[in-house]
């Protein structure tokens, strides 16, 4: 009777053991499968060019991964779970502007805390790249404003540089003229963290943006009446959407006054604050490189419309 009692009990004890073991396995599985939740700042191999793309994976409830991503062009677009099982990473998205349905598929592997792996895009074509961890940019000692940089002559387009080859952009008396849709255009110089004073005007449907640090556009359109939007006037594109629509008429000219310390910007249009301190997650679309921690420059989006800036002044921290 003792002999059946006590291989009952080692049984038990069996038991028991097995399952914490294994639930310890499940849960150190889980903590590494975490180990991807963050933000990630992509370089993509296109083939004829490397392009910057970001993710950012988080947790939602106890254990279901979901996101956003931004491709070299667009806004941010949500992922409603990302797949992650034994540093395997998978997820999935809908088509935003190609004329397709076919869906993007992202597949990664995180090794030494670096992403690797393959963008199957909705246009077809399979594309590789890595993934680093995007950093904070936290500051820690107060802002020490140093003199202020006019970046526009009244002649010339001296300190500036054309994205592409064929450069439309005019210096007319101190007013950057874009015509008609054509490139980006480029500050020589680089910066981290500034206040940013400049004038616009366009006409009725037209469309710019300003690049801060060449990474993070300050949407400029034609939305006067509309409701506010991440994507419409003042917005940081697809990220950060202004408290109120300040946009004046087609054909006037309009002010932003934008400072930007670590990832925190604040955005004063027309003379209202309509963004406050408030933290830019990640790259927007159209940025020129996905290289967060660096200094950049300043650029003037020229290919959604005819466009014209002026009084560019900008007052960097020392």
């Amino acid at each position: 009777m003792k002999l059946h009692t006590s291989r009952a009990l080692l049984f038990v004890i069996a038991v028991v053991a097995f399952i914490i073991v294994s639930a310890f396995s499940i849960k150190e599985k889980n903590m590494a499968d975490h180990d991807v939740i963050g933000r990630w700042d992509l370089t993509v191999n296109m083939g004829d060019r490397i392009a910057p793309s970001w993710l950012e994976i988080k947790l939602s409830g106890i254990k279901t991964l979901v996101g956003q991503f931004v491709a070299d062009g667009g806004s941010a677009r949500p992922i409603a779970q990302v797949h992650v099982k034994e540093g395997k990473i998978h997820f999935s998205i809908p088509p935003q502007w190609d004329r397709t349905d076919k869906e993007m598929v992202l597949e990664a592997t995180l090794e030494n805390d670096l992403l690797k792996g393959t963008i199957q895009a909705s246009n077809g074509k399979t594309y590789t790249f890595t993934g680093e961890r995007a950093p904070l940019l936290k500051r820690t000692n107060p802002v020490v404003w140093g003199e202020p940089i006019q970046l526009l002559n009244n002649k010339d387009l001296s300190g500036w540089h054309g994205q592409g080859k064929n450069n439309q952009w005019q210096n007319i008396n101190g007013v950057l003229t874009s015509a008609r849709s054509g490139t980006n255009l480029i500050t020589d110089q680089i910066f981290t963290d500034f206040k940013l004073h400049i004038e616009f005007r366009y006409p009725a449907g037209s469309n710019s943006g300003i690049y801060l640090r060449g990474r993070y556009e300050v949407q400029v359109e034609d939305n006067a009446g509309k409701e506010p939007s991440s994507t419409y006037f003042g917005g940081i594109y697809g990220f950060l959407t202004p408290n109120e629509m300040v946009a004046k008429s087609p054909g006037e000219w309009q002010t932003y006054d934008i400072t930007l310390i670590g990832r925190r910007v604040t955005v004063v249009a027309n003379g209202k604050a309509i963004i406050v301190d408030q933290i830019i997650p990640g790259i927007t679309g159209g940025a020129l490189d996905s290289k967060e921690g660096e200094p950049g420059p300043i650029m003037l989006q020229g290919d959604h419309g005819p466009i014209e800036y002026r009084n560019i002044i900008l007052t960097p921290a020392k």
